[in-house]
């Protein structure tokens, strides 16, 4: 075949062309426009354009992506009920707009939702049937209902109805009317028993069987219920005997219904030992010394001893713990605690026996009810004689006294609650002797309170409050210091020295609190995080101890936040309101508020 110059020259031009590479566009960014937050997140997620923005694509691509982007949107809206939309895809040169009007959404015309069978007897079914959203006249928005069938078939599940079965699952739109007609129904089927529970511990075994055993809090036969289960974790995970531990129902083994238990544990650290340095601006430099063993027995038994050795303030505490399951779960304590504090302003040795019963009541509550001996020397230094010769002339007081202390708490999260609310109260009272060896007859009462609410997804509001109060016979001089109320510090009054608020005594040029009869104290804060790890805080914190009428001191101050990997660390700078000439004072926090 022959071909020509001309006819050359216009195949080479072909040839080239077919060579040279498409025109790249780059997209920069995609706004979406006319929507809510949620709506909006959700559009720019379905998108297959918002994966190329800050990249380059050819003219046929972006073409695609274009027609694509209406169809992304509109689909990207029904489940917010909008079935028919008015989208706009426009290019506004690098950057693509998608203007949407969302229209009028698909409202709920009839629903029939029935849970039939046993189940459909139960107080807690219906409450859940009564609660399910969307509502007739609502819009029809999944979200809503997805979440109240899964919260149905959840609810199934937990209370042992392991044969449930939708025998309808329907919802028909209609989109001429803007409507939604939702069918949907379960078939319950029999509801399971809790079986027997067996434990295995491997490696090997550290306590007897028998003691884990009364822990279970079901008998072969009751109606099955996950709480059960959970609560049973939760018993084991306290007595912090393993490291892990599974719990698995076998409902595929369940003879007529009755679910048997297995659990799978593997045993903790036999021993743990703690060391580490200390400083107080009042107790100076030291060292912390502890040993726990967890299991010093078969029988759950366990021991602590915990050293804290500072230049000016000294205790050594001795711990022995057993198991308690009768009535509540929970703990048997014996413990003996030494003490020795000399300071710039007091000279106070005590010594302390404990003998306690604790019980976890629920998940939220728990209780110790406990009996004191306790015998303690103390000396004031401004009501001493300062000439070196002089001993000092001690105060001596011997109480034995029963104390009753619950602790309440319900927050969505104990290493850093965002809302929730917890509490203390404690009672205590007893006689003894003092002074001359004349009675002395004490009544305490003392609460706490903390309130969390979050605001928006970084911040929170943080509310605390403090009261207690001392019904004596005598003046509170004969009241040992370990009895009396204090304010000032962390965790008290910021912008304050550690136990700085209350009555004084003069020594020379300084003046020392001595404790109170009563203590009252507040604090609002407001903290923010600037991302997942670093945080600041602003406070006010105010308060009093007092025997008679409450002197208010005010502190405030701002707060550097971090979630570190071991928890939460808070270093805290604040001044107290009351003198002018009240230093700055600084507190680091470490570990978990709760």
């Amino acid at each position: 075949m022959h071909v020509d110059s001309r006819g050359r020259f216009g195949l080479l031009m072909i040839l080239a062309g077919c060579s040279m590479p498409a025109h790249a566009v780059e997209i920069a960014r995609v706004d979406v426009r006319g929507l809510d937050a949620a709506m909006t997140e959700n559009v720019v997620n379905s998108l297959s354009l918002t994966d190329e923005v800050g990249s380059d694509v050819s003219d046929r691509r972006l073409e695609y992506l274009l027609e694509e982007a209406e169809s992304e949107a509109r689909e990207a809206l029904e489940p917010f009920g909008y079935y028919d939309p008015v989208v706009r895809v426009t290019r506004e040169g690098a950057t693509v707009a998608i203007d949407i009007t969302p229209g009028e959404p698909v409202r709920v015309r009839s629903r029939e939702v029935a849970v039939r069978g046993p189940a459909g007897e139960e107080e807690v079914l219906q409450d859940d049937l009564a609660a399910f959203v969307p509502e007739v006249g609502d819009v029809f928005d999944h979200r809503l209902y997805e979440a109240s069938k899964s919260r149905i078939s959840r609810r199934l599940s937990e209370r042992g109805y392991f044969e449930a079965e939708f025998t309808a699952r329907r919802v028909e739109v209609t989109r001429a009317t803007r409507s939604a007609d939702i069918d949907l129904a379960w078939n319950s089927g029999e509801r399971y028993r809790m079986g027997t529970a067996t434990f295995l511990q491997t490696p090997r075994p550290v306590v007897y069987d028998r003691l884990l055993h009364k822990l279970v809090n079901w008998t072969p036969g009751q109606p099955y219920h996950q709480e059960r289960i959970e609560r049973l974790r939760d018993s084991l995970q306290r007595l912090e005997y393993f490291a892990t531990i599974d719990i698995e129902p076998q409902i595929e083994n369940a003879p007529e219904r009755q679910v048997p238990i297995s659990v799978t544990l593997t045993p903790a650290k036999r021993s743990v030992y703690t060391a580490g340095v200390s400083y107080g601006s009042d107790s100076g430099a030291g060292v912390r010394l502890g040993t726990e063993h967890r299991y010093v027995n078969m029988r759950g038994h366990k021991a602590l001893t915990a050293l804290d050795w500072a230049q000016r303030r000294k205790t050594l505490t001795l711990q022995y713990r057993i198991p308690a399951f009768a009535w509540l779960d929970g703990w048997y304590t014996a413990s003996l605690q030494m003490a020795d504090e000399q300071t710039d302003w007091i000279d106070n040795r005590r010594v302390e026996f404990v003998a306690s019963r604790s019980g976890q009541v629920n998940l939220e509550l728990q209780a110790v009810a406990s009996l004191h001996v306790l015998r303690e020397r103390w000396a004031y230094a401004a009501e001493q004689d300062l000439r070196a010769d002089t001993p000092p002339d001690y105060r001596y007081a011997s109480f034995t006294y029963p104390s009753f202390r619950a602790e309440y708490t319900r927050v969505d999260d104990r290493l850093l609650p965002r809302n929730g609310f917890a509490a203390t109260a404690m009672l205590r009272g007893g006689v003894g002797t003092a002074g001359e060896g004349e009675d002395d007859t004490f009544v305490q009462l003392h609460g706490t309170v903390r309130w969390f609410r979050g605001l928006g997804e970084r911040s929170r509001i943080i509310l605390r409050g403090e009261r207690g109060m001392t019904r004596l016979d005598t003046p509170i001089g004969t009241l040992p210091p370990s009895l009396r109320f204090h304010a000032g510090g962390e965790r008290s009054i910021r912008g304050y020295a550690w136990r700085e608020v209350g009555p004084r005594l003069r020594n020379g040029d300084e003046r020392f609190a001595v404790g109170a009869r009563h203590v009252v104290t507040g604090s609002v804060e407001f903290e923010s995080y600037l991302n997942d790890r670093w945080g600041w805080a602003a406070f006010v914190d105010a308060g009093s101890a007092y025997n008679h009428r409450p002197d208010i001191h005010t502190g405030v101050g701002f707060g550097l936040r971090w979630r570190s990997p071991v928890g939460p660390i808070r270093i805290d700078v604040a001044r107290g309101l009351k003198n002018p000439e009240s230093p700055f004072q600084i507190y680091l926090g470490l570990g978990a508020e709760l």
